[in-house]
């Protein structure tokens, strides 16, 4: 009788608070507010380190390059600099947030230092290779196409999703994620974007690229790292409204000759697919974003259409890696984070961190080896022990009987 008048939902978070007598989601979506450096020595003690943790050497010498070759600011901002992070690392309640923020700081930095690469240690550039590749996919340049009728209107249709959105989109996706997606998502989205980027700017840095803007400039006559950046289409922005923003910021860019990827290409289709996971209904229109940016790049004259696809295909390979490793799957019934009582990765085979078990377990400074642990190799994930303070969001522990029980109650919670 009890079954028709309450809803199942409803039954089963009271079942939970009756167990634990507290929210079942309390400490599974709660942030960590710990100002002691003492939880996080104690958490590096207990954590299992793999080959996953290689991507802490890889930014300590992506950081120690760029500290090198910077020279502006100069050497007492750089270390007061260097100090606030290493202090954000340290304290709990930053770690959380500053942690997965790591690649995207290294990617950010490293795009800075790109201006003071000298130009001896530098590839030479390469201006005919996009064009040749684009006459051979698609039997023309379609960015000249594009941009061969302009107009004031399709000028901004351009420049919203180019200028705009493409700045503040990282901001607000994030913000849908951490109030609409399990517990986590947010820390594999930031790091996803961060790597996306990072390999992103490698690859520019190493096979630098003419845009379309610099055959339509110069033609295909050989470029120099001397030459200036231009805001090709965007110069038309700067004149309507009377100002000097993309002129300015284009042709003082640090990376000139990165047309090969296409990060904005890259981004949007980095957040429509974390998006579309998120609102599978809405997922077309997360895709016609995607399509939005690839017309205006072309219009815009700042990238061809084969950076464009080189983009998205690094995106989705990103993407990918992380939803077969480390993103929480869907739960239709859970709306928001405060939502969930467990979560199930997708390369495990039983749901892990039920309420009863997880009342430390803080997925808020999760990362990416959780699915390093051996734990994870045999398909399940156990909970985290309650002794021990975590540096990642997560101590695997191999208790047979603890995860017994986590899928006894997973059980019966589901009945």
């Amino acid at each position: 009788m009890l079954a028709f008048v309450v809803p199942h939902r409803m039954r089963r978070k009271l079942r939970s608070q009756l167990r634990s007598r507290q929210s079942p989601a309390s400490s599974l979506a709660s942030l960590e507010k710990s100002w002691s450096p003492k939880d996080t020595i104690r958490a590096l003690r207990a954590h299992r380190w793999s080959y996953f943790d290689g991507q802490y050497i890889l930014m300590v010498l992506i950081g120690i390059f760029c500290l090198c070759i910077i020279e502006q600011p100069g050497p007492l901002i750089k270390t007061l600099i260097a100090t606030a992070l290493m202090v954000s690392l340290l304290l709990p309640i930053t770690r959380q947030f500053f942690l997965p923020f790591l690649p995207i700081a290294s990617w950010l930095v490293l795009f800075y230092a790109c201006r003071f690469i000298p130009t001896e240690y530098r590839p030479p550039i390469w201006v005919r290779v996009l064009p040749a590749l684009e006459n051979i996919v698609y039997g023309a340049n379609l960015s000249n196409i594009l941009s061969a009728n302009k107009h004031v209107v399709l000028d901004v249709l351009a420049w919203l999703p180019y200028g705009i959105i493409h700045f503040g989109a990282p901001f607000v996706t994030s913000a849908v994620i951490f109030v609409f997606a399990a517990p986590g998502t947010l820390q594999v989205y930031a790091r996803s974007f961060g790597y996306l980027n990072l390999i992103g700017v490698v690859i520019q840095i190493a096979f630098p690229c003419a845009p379309p803007w610099y055959e339509s400039k110069y033609g295909l006559q050989p470029a120099n790292y001397s030459m200036e950046g231009s805001p090709a289409g965007l110069a038309r922005i700067d004149q309507l409204f009377g100002i000097d923003l993309y002129t300015s910021t284009f042709t003082a860019a640090p990376l000139v000759f990165g047309a090969m990827p296409s990060l904005h290409a890259g981004q949007a289709t980095c957040h429509a697919l974390f998006l579309s996971h998120i609102f599978p209904r809405a997922k077309f229109l997360f895709y016609t974003y995607i399509l939005w940016i690839w017309w205006a790049t072309l219009y815009l004259q700042h990238h061809y259409a084969v950076d464009l696809i080189a983009g998205s295909v690094l995106a989705l390979a990103v993407f990918q890696i992380a939803k077969s490793k480390f993103l929480a799957r869907l739960q239709p019934d859970k709306m928001t984070r405060w939502d969930y009582d467990y979560v199930e990765l997708y390369n495990a085979q039983e749901s892990f961190g039920l309420h009863r078990i997880i009342t430390d377990y803080n997925f808020d400074s999760d990362e990416w080896t959780v699915g390093s642990s051996s734990s994870i190799s045999s398909g399940t994930m156990s909970p985290a022990d309650e002794t021990q303070s975590l540096w990642e969001g997560e101590t695997l522990t191999s208790q047979h009987e603890s995860d017994v029980e986590a899928i006894e109650v997973i059980i019966d919670d589901r009945r």
